[in-house]
């Protein structure tokens, strides 16, 4: 008996199927960018433009580094405070948010509610009105990274914790433990590690959002940007951006290691 190969379909031999997810997204790329007014061929003619700006973004003036130290240090302090603020007052709201904790869908549903809000707010207008209310400052960037990072903070905190395990809960509900005794001994130990996890990546992100901030009077290196591309002294920017790398860099590995000691 001779044997035969087995029988396989035209679209996996001819390999069609890849071919025509491809020719889709080209078309939808295509499509995408005749109905936004996207000019690829503006972007291809300037490419000479755009690699004279890496040049000279690629020669750092060092010796201004000393100017930025004081305002990158104001931007961590700013980055600090508004993270914490943001993620104390995110945590009872995630509780109130989990629907394996609250079984009231009304206060689950207008507390969700609440939460999608203030996510729909973008921090640059809230920098914006901020500044309004108290003016040019640090205090209208820790405000607007304290909101942000409420809204952002709060909606990771409370899926995580409909994902724990409800055997502790149970287990001390059982006995007649309140509320605040299942949550403090059976909740946070479970959600411990993806707190600090959370907080330092929302860190890591206010970080690089409070330079966007001094764009609008919000304090911090921002200022000092804004001023850099004002006066076309992309040396200078390229020193800012470089100590922004640092300090995110350094956030990351605080973050890694926390984590695997928590762990």
């Amino acid at each position: 008996m001779t044997s035969q190969a087995p029988h396989q379909p035209w679209l996996q031999r001819w390999h069609v199927k890849p071919i025509g997810w491809t020719i889709l997204l080209v078309v939808l790329l295509v499509a995408s960018s005749r109905m936004t007014g996207v000019d690829v061929g503006m972007f291809l003619s300037n490419l000479d433009q755009f690699t004279a700006l890496l040049t000279r973004l690629s020669q750092p003036a060092w010796d201004y580094l000393p100017v930025i130290i004081r305002p990158l240090y104001e931007t961590i302090q700013m980055a600090i405070l508004g993270t914490t603020i943001g993620a104390a007052l995110a945590l009872p709201f995630a509780l109130l948010a989990a629907g394996n904790l609250v079984h009231n869908r009304w206060l689950r549903g207008g507390i969700r509610f609440w939460l999608d809000l203030v996510r729909t707010l973008p921090d640059l207008l809230l920098a914006a009105i901020f500044v309004a209310i108290f003016g040019i400052g640090s205090t209208a960037g820790v405000v607007t990274l304290a909101i942000f990072s409420f809204g952002m903070v709060s909606k990771l905190f409370y899926e995580v914790i409909e994902t724990i395990d409800m055997g502790p809960l149970e287990a001390l509900e059982s006995v007649g433990a309140g509320k605040l005794t299942v949550i403090w001994y059976a909740v946070l130990p479970q959600i411990l590690n993806q707190f600090v996890s959370y907080f330092l990546y929302t860190l890591e992100i206010n970080v690089r959002a409070s330079t966007v901030l001094g764009y609008l009077g919000a304090g911090g290196i921002g200022v000092f940007l804004q001023r850099s591309l004002n006066e076309f002294n992309y040396s200078q920017t390229a020193v800012i951006i470089l100590a922004t790398l640092v300090v995110v860099m350094v956030i990351d590995g605080i973050s890694n290691h926390l984590r695997r000691v928590l762990l």
